[in-house]
């Protein structure tokens, strides 16, 4: 298939009415105070096209940032850690055990921690802990005490509050004046600082490190009615990426921001229950149809008595900026996220990554497990060359192993991944990896490839520009001094890893790759080009691209 175009036409509908899921009564005129009404936007395309004639115009205006930075420690596999992951459904007599079933399905977004909160029509009932979400629910009867029919969920990997404290473990629940209220978020708030100044101020205290927490406190203090306007009133205080779940004792609300940075999808059960993730491979785990996306900018409300649906509207139309890195490393290659297959994006980087930096002598093709695989399976079928598996992950490497300290950095590697003798010996090999970051695992790679499995050259390609600037969006990127291609130029950072050759994808051919939607992704990570402002970080320049 030498140069073709990879076209994966998405199973999922583009777009599906909410009135086609909520009686007629369930018009948003039946409420006691007016909404914003929110029509279902258009998906983008659930289809991925490359033309080389394709040009995208940038958005007009941005924050810039000169060096953003993040304190946490990553894991030896030198990625940009996962946010988290939410999950909530409602009228489903199992509603517990479809949202364990939820969060395995989306594991990959955070492992340290995760928690089911459930409502039985008069209460709340929770059960949050420390580790995988089969740690944590190890057993039946952590489950069982979990009744009703409306659950949400949560995995937890801390961004803001990042302390691994039991207190931190989402969904978090809290009593008020007007009953009991759960929340999850998947997101990060860039103004979280300026907001808990501002009502510990006002008397309010915290028990977690989490900016969640101060989404509690914005509708508890909110002196509008009914819930919904106290909903709306505390998200136009927020700032920054945020997809949220909201349980009470007789309604689920979900919420997206307005920019849309975070993925959240929106599904039916066959047995009409109504179901919200992160993303769609935690619908299809139980059998749940997808309906539509959570607009950006839109409140979803399911009353659980009757299972009518109404919408409402944020804010004000902003810039579509969903994040571009769930494309490129965070989601799975099963999901459908902002309206285009995984897989198939992934596919169309390596493939135009083979057609802008090819590796003339080489011999074979291979990926660097697992979230390399589709974007080499393109580099390979685009440059006519074969596709191996030259490297085997370990599937079986605990947690124990993630250490702050480059020596057990190292060892992790080797744990990690193996090389196959037989296919690298002697070869001129192209290596294909998503991304780098520290290029501390990169050198190892190559290190590996090299030296055990004997390979003549390693020629490293990267699906995705470099990496030089922290994300503010619920990504945890190292600190800028630690990124390698915020220091180094591409050969500054060939030299680093060791191979004999290295080249990333261009930003221009990862926008061309979204076809007409390719203005509607944040790239700030490659650009240092903020769509919201991180106001509490110094020295900001506002620039246009």
């Amino acid at each position: 298939m030498a140069a073709a175009t990879y076209r994966a036409t998405a199973r999922h509908p583009s777009s599906s009415p909410v009135s086609s899921l909520c009686p007629s009564k369930a018009s948003p005129s039946s409420l006691p105070f007016p909404l914003r009404p929110c029509p279902n936007q258009p998906l983008l395309r659930s289809h991925l096209r490359l033309s080389s004639s394709a040009s995208v115009a940038a958005a007009s205006s941005f924050a810039e940032l000169p060096y953003p930075s993040s304190d946490d420690v990553f894991a030896f596999d030198d990625k940009p850690r996962e946010e988290c992951g939410v999950f909530a459904i409602v009228g489903d007599p199992e509603a517990a055990q479809m949202c364990y079933l939820g969060l395995h399905a989306l594991q990959h977004r955070g492992q340290e921690g995760a928690g089911i909160v459930s409502s039985d029509g008069a209460s709340l009932h929770s059960c949050t802990g420390l580790g995988l979400v089969s740690e944590v629910f190890s057993h039946t009867s952590k489950l069982e005490p979990l009744v009703g029919s409306a659950a949400i969920g949560h995995n937890r990997y801390s961004t803001a509050g990042a302390t691994s404290a039991l207190a931190n473990v989402q969904p978090f629940v809290a009593s008020y004046r007007f009953g009991q209220l759960a929340v999850a978020h998947n997101g990060n708030l860039v103004n979280y600082h300026s907001l808990r100044y501002e009502l510990e101020s006002r008397g309010s205290i915290f028990s977690t490190t989490s900016d969640t927490e101060v989404i509690l406190h914005l509708i508890a203090t909110s002196t509008t009615r009914p819930l919904l306007a106290r909903i709306i009133e505390a998200c136009e205080s927020l700032e920054g990426a945020y997809s949220l779940v909201l349980l009470t004792a007789d309604k689920l609300f979900a919420v997206r921001d307005p920019h849309g940075f975070r993925p959240l999808v929106m599904g039916r059960r066959p047995n009409g229950a109504i179901v919200f993730a992160s993303e769609t491979c935690a619908l299809d785990l139980i059998s749940a149809e997808y309906v539509r996306e959570v607009n950006p900018g839109e409140v979803v409300v399911v009353d659980g008595h009757d299972m009518s649906i109404i919408t409402s509207c944020l804010l004000p139309k902003k810039p579509r900026k969903g994040c571009v890195f769930e494309h490129v490393y965070f989601a799975l290659p099963n999901s459908v996220v902002f309206g285009h297959p995984v897989h198939a994006s992934r596919y169309n980087f390596g493939a135009a990554l083979a057609r802008e930096s090819p590796a003339p002598g080489a011999d074979i093709v291979i990926p660097v497990p697992d979230s390399g695989f589709f974007a080499a399976l393109g580099f390979a079928e685009a440059s006519g060359l074969p596709f191996r598996q030259g490297l085997i992950r370990s599937h079986y490497v605990g947690r124990s192993f993630i250490e702050p300290n480059q020596e057990e950095r190292n060892l992790a590697v080797k744990l990690k991944l193996a090389p196959v003798y037989g296919i690298l010996e002697g070869k001129s090999v192209v290596v294909i990896d998503d991304s780098i970051v520290r290029g501390t695992t990169s050198s190892k790679i190559v290190q590996l490839i090299k030296n055990t499995g004997k390979a003549r050259e390693v020629h490293m390609r990267i699906a995705s520009p470099p990496i030089i600037s922290s994300c503010y969006y619920g990504v945890d990127t190292p600190r800028a001094e630690e990124l390698i291609s915020n220091r180094l130029d591409v050969e500054g950072v060939r030299r680093a890893i060791g191979s004999d050759s290295l080249a990333f994808l261009s930003l221009e051919s990862l926008r061309v790759a979204f076809g007409k939607e390719g203005h509607m992704f944040c790239d700030a990570c490659f650009t240092r080009r903020y769509p919201v402002l991180p106001r509490e970080h110094e020295a900001v320049n506002v620039a246009e691209e």
